[in-house]
């Protein structure tokens, strides 16, 4: 289109807003679609009489969005973009009001968190070990030091993500003295560097005492305050390089591609309310501040009884558990 208020609109969100060349095309398709469909304008050199929108028209344009089946991931967009786009022309004085201010959007689906069976989690504890034989035996790996560190360092990290529900970050952010060993615990910084207790058990508690004899060979900073997981170079290992190595990882155990250090902490929070740990207590180990943001996993929980419950029973069918 050939819209002087659209051509502004874009210069704006490439020089002020310095949006991506992705970001202003998203803009640009749906502003667009958005005329096609309430003005049946369309090509080079067409515009759109934007001045004359009202609300009823944004309501029908999410009404034809809702109709076309669209993902409302999808719609939220759309609508997003014309709500900013108008605001953007109420600042310029090319319209007094924005009809998209006070729109009502369809609430963004809740999608399941992705986790892994107990069976998948023991594959790909075990894969780090896997990994590093093959790789010195096939001359991937440096020599056999370097190859010990990645295997023990990187088996500790995914063990104590799992045993104690850390993000990624949490993991490598831990310090030595974060660790009693003793008795299975952890300090963890969590978001807001607000501090948790996370508990380790005894298969995680194993691998960080056979890495720190490892470590010890790498770097001689014992202070409660140094980096517990380091690199060859001694330093704090970081997110990128662990993320990174769970794809070697992955493939060696033969599970999803896609899976990231961030599905261990789902796993552990399902496979606890799935053992019949209380709601308050994996929000606690969690470290979320709402337990509405932990109640997800009890809707992952009922989704896996319904599949067992629909296979399994002889009169299921057609039966809803809802």
């Amino acid at each position: 289109m050939d819209d002087s208020a659209l051509t502004a609109f874009l210069s704006y969100l490439r020089n002020e807003r310095q949006a991506s060349g992705h970001t202003i095309d998203n803009y640009r398709r749906d502003i667009e679609q958005f005329a096609e469909i309430v003005f049946s304008v369309s090509g080079e050199n067409a515009s759109a009489p934007w001045g004359k929108v009202d609300v009823y028209q944004a309501r029908g344009f999410l009404r034809e969005l809702q109709g076309r089946e669209l993902a409302r991931a999808s719609i939220l967009r759309k609508i997003s973009s014309m709500r900013t786009f108008y605001k953007f022309l109420v600042r310029e004085g090319h319209v007094k009001t924005n009809p998209f201010a006070g729109l009502t959007s369809p609430k963004r689906e809740k999608r399941l968190p992705k986790y892994l069976s107990v069976e998948q989690v023991g594959k790909l504890l075990d894969a780090p070990s896997q990994y590093w034989k093959e790789a010195l035996r096939e001359g991937v790996a440096k020599d056999e030091a370097h190859a010990h560190l990645g295997e023990t360092r990187d088996r500790a990290i995914l063990e104590v993500i799992y045993s104690g529900g850390l993000r990624i970050n949490e993991a490598v952010s831990l310090n030595l003295g974060d660790f009693d060993l003793i008795n299975g615990i952890i300090k963890v910084k969590g978001k807001g560097k607000k501090e948790r207790m996370c508990a380790l058990g005894s298969p995680a508690v194993n691998a960080i005492n056979r890495y720190r004899k490892v470590r010890a060979l790498w770097t001689a900073d014992d202070r409660p305050l140094a980096p517990i997981f380091v690199n060859k170079d001694g330093r704090r290992i970081t997110a990128r390089s662990i993320q990174r190595n769970l794809k070697k990882y992955l493939m060696t155990a033969g599970l999803p591609y896609d899976l990231t250090p961030h599905k261990l902490r789902h796993s552990f929070a399902t496979h606890l309310l799935d053992a019949g740990a209380d709601l308050r207590s994996v929000q606690e180990l969690l470290g979320h501040a709402n337990l509405s943001t932990t109640q997800i996993y009890t809707h992952i929980s009922a989704e896996r009884l319904k599949a067992v419950y629909r296979k399994a029973h002889p009169r299921a069918q057609g039966a809803s558990l809802d």
